[in-house]
């Protein structure tokens, strides 16, 4: 049914022009950016070879992506599926690159553990001798360093290049003094080798790499999925008047293309001919169709209705609003910076404070005793127990467990930085159709003539309405099934276009035909005012006064008409969700900034606003638009998360710190997320919150017992307190770093008992079906 146009329709944008201050805040991180993503570009273009067979060919295809709007071709499907599938398939090649040379690693350090004698001596075991066997140490050591340990050094080259030391320069330092002095000591026999601690630092550290890739594997689809909106043919008519299937790529403006019903729109234009409802949900957000006659424009990508338009084309390829969504989202990956983490940060410190106690390890033990083998081994002790074998899982291990938290009570973590920054946000960006509201309108008021009771009309319309599939039409049938009434039966059911719908509704015998409503004739109408005009209705005074109550509300009012006589009024809006007060209730409680964004008109933007206690709206905004006021709030150095569904919103959930999808949302807005409620509970928005503070509490603790115990083993293995005959041997650090390591693993189980209900914070219940954690 066409009768029900949206007076708050909002005009398609054009392509989104970013202005100077946000073009010099996304140079002005390019360079730091880029430095921070050196490390993964190293480690995926040394590892892509062996990770996946087809990496070289996924390399050249993203690089023709990513040039490929200079031609102002349009974008269908065959141009995008192979890379989505070839960037996902690279990243789970990666991790089982990692998992195949953990296994590898470990397998052939067995060896090594059983031949060395400082492990025999300390366990009390011993293992047959035969000759050549003083070889499995070192030749094994050897292989597992080739085979595991050089790509550590590999990636530790972008650190040292920035001159930001990190995890992989202390693992590097770590593996080649302990490799070139184990070596040595074959040659140059010494009181201790280190081939025992150098194969289990690799192991574990592959352990942990391993664990950290398959936690944060992402597929980053979101521009594959936009494409994915566009159709790959349209249906141009020629001088003649009569049609050839091209492709969109052909179009050119100017061109006039049929688009048949049900079918994509190929391009952004202008209806020349024809009436119907285009379904813009995709690009604008906004749940209810949008008419559509000549004169309008239409956006390439929309669907259209049940009517059959003429559209002459005003944009293609690159210029398209589409194609500036499309952009804006690239744009906003790029300019996002990655967060270095703890873990990194911890192992920077501790490559400086280790490089510095062997310095003054070396000099002072050079002075007291002048310079030999132990001046060297004490060196050696201190550079190699500096990096904690714990360290390498600290994070990886809370982060897995998080993941699996997370997904377990409906949240879907895809980028692990965003989960940590979860925890300082200040203020959290709400798009209210579909995340605060029911994405559906509903009757929210009903008004009636003297004489007609509300149940009776709505009675009526629901008969009217039963064979229409239009959302309002909807609504009333679901108002009518609410109040557990009794439709009638309707026959010769017409669509009026643009006006409303007409029916005889067949009243004889009906229980509740006592009223007015129910007297006389039985051809009823619905519709909205263009339908009164065409029936001469006149309207009653207090029917207009409700009318204009319900507008200025921004609600629709639509009209039932029974045999020309105006009796009742119906006034549609998009329903709150009850979650949406319990969340912003939930989120001032810990501090949070609450605000709202919508296209919707600023009448009705604040109604909702007031109803649930929002801080900050911004109404009126065209979707290309949306991303630009997160940069506003971010401008105001607030960190800022954004909550979010459609396709518009994908720019705004890209540039917000942490992007947060509706999982019940389009394919695009979830592929932009950082993180997607699986449930369509916004509440879950406060429970990530909360699992954020555990997860990042737990991964302060783990790095304290990961690299705590250097405060004092780094001291001790130095020989500062050597003067009393306390000098603390590798066995002894060995097994220090053995125990950290396990009191690591314990430490992150436990972020396993956090309570995700939220009991300690008012206006919140617990979820019904909220999983268990332990």
């Amino acid at each position: 049914m066409d009768d029900h146009k949206d007076t708050n329709e909002n005009p398609p944008g054009g392509e989104h022009q970013q202005d100077d201050r946000s073009h010099q805040h996304e140079h002005g991180e390019h360079d730091e950016a880029a430095a921070e993503a050196d490390e993964p570009r190293v480690e995926q273009e040394l590892l892509e070879d062996e990770a996946h067979p087809a990496a070289e060919s996924e390399r050249a295809v993203h690089e023709q992506h990513e040039h490929a709007g200079h031609e102002g071709k349009g974008h269908g499907h065959g141009s995008h599926e192979g890379h989505g599938e070839g960037h996902g398939g690279m990243h789970e090649g990666h991790e089982q690159m990692f998992r195949r040379r953990f296994f590898v690693s470990t397998l052939l350090s067995i060896p090594v553990l059983l031949y060395s004698e400082m492990l025999q001596e300390w366990i009390g075991f011993s293992v047959p001798a035969f000759p050549g066997s003083e070889w499995i140490n070192p030749v094994f050591a050897v292989i597992v360093f080739a085979y595991g340990g050089v790509p550590f050094l590999q990636m530790a080259v972008p650190e040292l290049k920035d001159r930001s030391p990190g995890m992989m320069t202390l693992i590097s330092m770590a593996i080649t003094v302990a490799f070139v002095y184990s070596l040595a000591s074959v040659v140059f026999p010494t009181q201790s080798a280190f081939f025992w601690e150098l194969v289990t630092l690799i192991d574990i550290m592959l352990l942990g790499h391993w664990i950290e890739m398959r936690s944060v594997r992402r597929a980053s689809s979101a521009v594959d999925e936009l494409a994915k909106l566009m159709p790959d043919t349209a249906e141009r008519i020629t001088e003649s008047g009569d049609t050839e299937e091209v492709p969109v790529s052909e179009l050119s403006q100017g061109d006039l293309v049929l688009v048949r019903p049900g079918a994509s729109v190929p391009a952004d234009g202008i209806v020349e001919e024809g009436d119907s409802d285009v379904e813009e949900s995709m690009i604008t957000g906004e749940s209810k169709p949008v008419s559509k006659e000549p004169g309008d424009e239409v956006i390439g990508g929309t669907i259209n209705g049940d009517g059959s338009l003429r559209v002459r084309v005003g944009a293609t390829g690159e210029e398209t609003t589409l194609a500036g969504i499309m952009r804006l989202v690239e744009e906003a990956q790029q300019s996002k910076s990655k967060t270095q983490v703890l873990a990194d940060r911890a192992a920077g410190w501790l490559f400086y404070v280790a490089l510095g106690a062997a310095v003054v390890t070396a000099i002072v033990w050079t002075v007291a005793i002048s310079f030999d083998a132990t001046v060297i081994e004490r060196v050696v002790t201190v550079l190699v127990i500096a990096c904690p074998h714990a360290l390498g899982l600290a994070i990886p291990l809370v982060v897995a467990i998080n993941t699996s938290l997370a997904a377990r009570n409906g949240m879907l973590v895809r980028d692990r930085i965003a989960m940590e920054e979860a925890r300082n946000l200040d203020a959290i960006i709400f798009d209210k159709t579909g995340t605060l509201t029911e994405g559906e309108h509903g009757v929210v008021d009903i008004a009636t003539v003297d004489g007609v009771d509300e149940d009776d009309a709505l009675r009526l319309a629901a008969a009217v309405e039963s064979d229409s599939e239009h959302m309002i039409a909807r609504a009333i049938r679901e108002a009518a099934n609410e109040r557990d009434l009794t439709t009638p039966g309707a026959s010769g059911f017409e669509a009026i276009k643009g006006r409303g719908v007409r029916a005889n509704v067949d009243v004889s015998g009906f229980a509740g035909g006592s009223s007015d409503a129910f007297d006389g004739g039985n051809e009823v109408y619905v519709g909205g005012p263009n339908l009164l005009s065409q029936l001469d209705s006149e309207i009653p005074e207090h029917l207009q006064h409700f009318a204009d109550e319900a507008g200025q509300n921004a609600q629709t009012v639509v009209y039932l008409v029974r045999e020309g006589e105006l009796i009742a009024a119906f006034a549609m809006a998009d329903v709150i969700r009850e979650e949406s007060f319990r969340v912003v209730n939930a989120l001032h409680d810990l501090g949070i900034e609450v605000a709202m964004l919508t296209g919707d008109s600023q009448d009705v933007a604040d109604a909702v606003a007031d109803e649930l206690g929002i801080d900050t709206v911004f109404a009126e905004v065209l979707p290309e638009d949306k991303d630009v006021k997160v940069q506003e709030l971010q401008d105001q150095g607030k960190l800022v998360g954004m909550v979010g569904d459609g396709v518009n919103d994908a720019p705004a959930l890209t540039r917000a710190d942490v992007g947060i999808a509706i999982g019940s949302g389009t394919d695009v807005a979830v592929q932009s997320a950082d993180v997607i409620l699986v449930q369509n509970n916004p509440m879950d928005v406060v429970r990530l919150v909360k699992l954020s503070k555990a997860s990042y509490r737990k991964m302060q603790e783990n790095i304290v017992w990961a690299a705590g115990y250097n405060v004092f083993a780094i001291p001790l293995a130095a020989g500062i307190l050597a003067p009393i005959g306390v000098l603390l041997s590798p066995a002894v650090g060995a097994l220090l770093m053995s125990l950290s390591t396990v009191i690591v693993a314990i430490n992150a189980q436990l972020l396993r008992r956090v309570d995700l209900s939220l009991p300690n914070l008012s206006g919140v219940a617990p979820p019904t079906d909220a999983q268990a954690t332990d």
